[in-house]
């Protein structure tokens, strides 16, 4: 664990606290190691590695990208219903 002695203003302060609060968290730190992870989970965002967005912009392409009825699905499969 890293221990950090950081300056923060008053407004910053009371968010922490009413976390701390709403979240029963035992300590300021607790309530940043929570905010840190809701920040990094709703903001930062994981990129793509170009070979994944290469196979998605494939997978888009293909005949089976657009949705098909029940009817279109048997007959391409040849079954009668």
């Amino acid at each position: 664990m890293v221990k950090a002695m950081i300056d923060i203003d008053e407004h910053t302060n009371q968010i922490l606290n009413i976390v701390k609060a709403k979240y029963d968290l035992p300590d300021k730190s607790q309530a940043i190691n929570l905010m840190a992870t809701q920040y990094e989970d709703e903001v930062l965002e994981p990129d793509f590695k170009p070979t994944y967005v290469e196979k998605l912009r494939k997978i888009s392409k293909g005949k089976y990208s657009k949705p098909m009825t029940l009817e279109e699905f048997r007959k391409q499969l040849g079954v009668k219903g």
